[in-house]
């Protein structure tokens, strides 16, 4: 199991230093997120400043960008890194889609499939000089020029990951990709019960094995020295599980647990505003759920016996910052990986 982590660079100035201590703290893997900024320029600089992790997005929202443009994207990324990059695209939600990229909606898992399709039809285009024939209900490929060619790369295969909650996601991950982002409102349950069922019967459909596609995710941790550092910490994660909770979309994560009629609710107080007020019906059984709570010397220990045998890759939902204490992260890199071969 690989523990990585998130890029916690608020600008891209503080990008190269964040990244090349993550490498030298021993982290495997950095994933970048689009939230308030773009995830692949950071990716950039990470892979100018560091030599041997990998380097995701996670995600990169899919539609806004053209199959195209995200295959161009990946293409100098793998070739700046040496082969290090991972290409995670995840279909954000409707209103997102509609309301905040100001793009249109419609069928987003065939959308998303044509994507792949079409993405690894460039890819083939420039590395081997196929001729671009895809042709497609959403996308279409079948003009390349010299002039614009991307040309071949010495790490031409690149890892394709996408994101989902969904059953269709996960069997669309288990048919053509080679990793599923889990979502980080998860519980063990939720993975085992819907998402690797789902990766398995996708494998099948294309006669490979579910080991083809790895799982990642991020888990929420509560994790401090003292019992009013954890309850600091479970308030912060009791609010977040609230804000996933509320997204129509994620009802299914709630749904394995019983937990439906919540997600209702949790949607009504968050158009209404009632941010704070969200968290209270977040119950210690669903934060025991959907959270690991320990000390600094314990949380690898623990993630690792929650994780080891579930997920491929993993990582705190909080990211590793450059200035916090070396040696708590040093004691947690160590633990989580001490039974692996």
């Amino acid at each position: 199991m690989k523990f990585d982590t998130g890029l916690a660079a608020r600008t891209l100035s503080e990008v190269p230093a964040t990244a090349r201590a993550a490498e030298e703290m021993g982290f495997d893997g950095i994933w970048t997120a689009e939230t308030g900024h773009d995830p692949y320029l950071p990716v950039a600089l990470a892979a100018e400043h560091t030599s041997r992790i990998s380097l995701g997005t996670s995600i990169a929202v899919a539609f806004p960008r053209s199959p195209l443009v995200h295959a161009m994207t990946a293409w100098d990324l793998q070739a700046l890194s040496g082969g290090r990059f991972i290409l995670g695209l995840g279909t954000q939600v409707k209103g997102h889609n509609e309301r905040r990229f100001g793009v249109k909606w419609e069928s987003p898992g065939p959308r998303l499939r044509e994507m792949i399709q079409m993405i690894r039809a460039v890819w083939d285009c420039f590395q081997n000089g196929t001729r671009p024939r895809f042709e497609g209900r959403f996308y279409n490929f079948t003009l390349m020029t010299p002039f614009f060619h991307g040309g071949p790369i010495e790490h031409p295969e690149i890892p394709l990951y996408i994101a989902g909650v969904n059953e269709y996601m996960c069997r669309l991950a288990g048919e053509m990709c080679d990793g599923f982002h889990v979502h980080p409102l998860h519980s063990v349950r939720y993975v085992e019960e819907v998402v690797r069922p789902n990766i398995e019967a996708g494998a099948r459909k294309a006669g490979r094995p579910a080991s083809a596609c790895k799982l990642a995710s991020t888990v929420f941790v509560i994790v401090g020295d003292s019992d009013e550092e954890r309850e600091k910490m479970a308030a912060v994660v009791r609010q977040q599980v609230s804000f996933y909770a509320s997204t129509p979309a994620y009802l299914p994560i709630l749904q394995v647990h019983g937990w439906g009629d919540i997600g209702p609710e949790l949607t009504e107080r968050s158009k209404r505003g009632e941010w704070a007020r969200m968290a209270e019906l977040i119950s210690d059984e669903m934060l025991e759920a959907f959270a690991v709570t320990g000390t600094w010397s314990n949380i690898g220990a623990k993630i690792r016996a929650r994780c080891a045998g579930v997920l491929d890759r993993v990582g705190f939902y909080f990211p590793f910052r450059s200035d916090d204490p070396a040696e708590r992260w040093r004691r947690v890199l160590s633990s989580v990986r001490s039974d692996d071969a």
